[in-house]
């Protein structure tokens, strides 16, 4: 028994659980810790959410096992919900199910068509399911860049012209998390044709679609020409509704593939709470407000860290979506590396962010800040941010 097991000998350990150790000592101690290490929204639903989900709960059949792939209601809205904001019509009962976040979807969706030994192409740096789902699956990760500009597409070409086996399934995700990085249609189209030309699956993770802050809304994969034959999407309510820990997503496209991901699921749950489902399907069904309001809040708290950040002597890329900044580490601590940079900040300013080589290698000497506190909270950070810059 003191071997250790297949699968955890693929997980190197957890970049970010040092960090957090040292986050939850310094609040022992009584610290004042300004966290903007994890994406979780500050928020809360719109009131008619909440109170769709108290009154389901009141009924005594609620509490059954509910739909593994998801009520009918709730498809239904996630379809509409797709058509009036991209365009695309689906089919509720075959290209649309529920997931439990579209983390647990992606995981599942690797499990349901990942070989041991297959290969999957995934950008460096990425959120760290686009690659530990896989290879938790059994399969070989190739890296391809984050940037949706022509360098990926020539990563991509090599990639099938040189990689054994060749690879099967590549995995996108824009608005990006930890980039922010943003893709428009024609790279989509370019994408769809190529991987309709490779037969090449492609798994696109939406999940910041409505965290934009410039005048063109955010694409989706499936607008392009021949998506349905090669692709599906994952969304999610949690931060577009402030709904993060409802553990509420959906993956939608390609009929094949939702359809590997319902059988998995069929074995593993039962599907959400139902409550959390009808109130999932007010939120897609009612007013809409929050949606610009939350668009709004995390375009305000961009331009007063970006600003105050600045002052402080720590200049940031303006993130056009998303509700991450994706930033350099100052030229003065560049030689420490993200991880004991991040340790700095949270020993002497305070402040808790994500190193970026838990993204990836690639992801070395950045950091992704969150923008989850208040503006008053991002500019107390900042004084803490210029009071360790100014030790330097």
């Amino acid at each position: 028994m003191d071997e250790e097991f297949y699968r955890i000998r693929r997980l190197p350990p957890y970049v970010f659980a040092e960090v957090n150790a040292m986050k939850a000592a310094a609040r022992a101690r009584g610290e004042d810790i300004i966290d903007l290490g994890m994406g979780n929204p500050d928020g809360a639903p719109p009131k008619h959410v909440i109170e769709k989900l108290c009154e389901v709960a009141s009924k005594p059949t609620a509490h059954r096992y509910s739909a593994s792939k998801g009520i009918p209601g709730l498809r239904k809205a996630q379809a509409a919900y797709y058509k009036r904001r991209w365009d695309v019509d689906l089919d509720p009962d075959s290209e649309v199910i529920v997931t439990l976040g579209s983390k647990e979807g992606l995981a599942n969706l690797a499990q349901a068509i990942t070989a041991p030994g297959d290969v999957v192409l995934a950008p460096n740096p990425s959120y760290p399911i686009h690659t530990f789902g896989f290879i938790i699956a059994g399969a070989a990760i190739r890296s391809i860049p984050a940037a949706p500009g022509p360098e990926f597409f020539d990563r991509l070409e090599m990639a099938m012209r040189y990689t054994v086996p060749r690879p099967k399934v590549l995995v996108v995700g824009y608005p990006s998390n930890p980039t922010a990085y943003v893709a428009d249609l024609p790279f989509y189209q370019r994408l769809v044709n190529f991987a309709r030309e490779h037969d090449l699956i492609v798994i696109s993770d939406l999940a910041y679609a409505e965290i934009y802050f410039g005048e063109v809304p955010t694409p989706s994969i499936l607008q392009a020409e021949g998506a349905k034959e090669v692709a599906v999407e994952f969304t999610s309510m949690s931060k577009t509704y402030s709904m993060a820990g409802w553990r509420m997503g959906f993956a939608v496209g390609n009929k094949r593939l939702i359809g590997a991901l319902t059988r998995v699921k069929s074995y593993l749950d039962y599907g959400a709470f139902t409550p959390i489902q009808a109130a999932a399907t007010a939120a897609l069904n009612g007013p809409q407000d929050i949606i610009a309001e939350n668009r709004a809040l995390y375009k305000k708290r961009r331009d007063v860290l970006v600003k105050s950040f600045a002052n402080a002597g720590w200049t940031i890329p303006v993130p056009q979506a998303s509700m991450f900044a994706w930033a350099p580490i100052p030229e003065q601590f560049a030689k420490l590396g993200s991880m004991e940079f991040s340790k700095q900040l949270l020993t002497h300013a305070h402040v808790a962010v994500a190193p970026g080589v838990g993204f990836g290698e690639e992801g070395e000497g950045f950091v992704r800040i969150a923008l989850v506190e208040n503006e008053q909270r991002l500019r107390q950070a900042a004084r803490g941010v210029k009071k360790l810059l100014s030790c330097q």
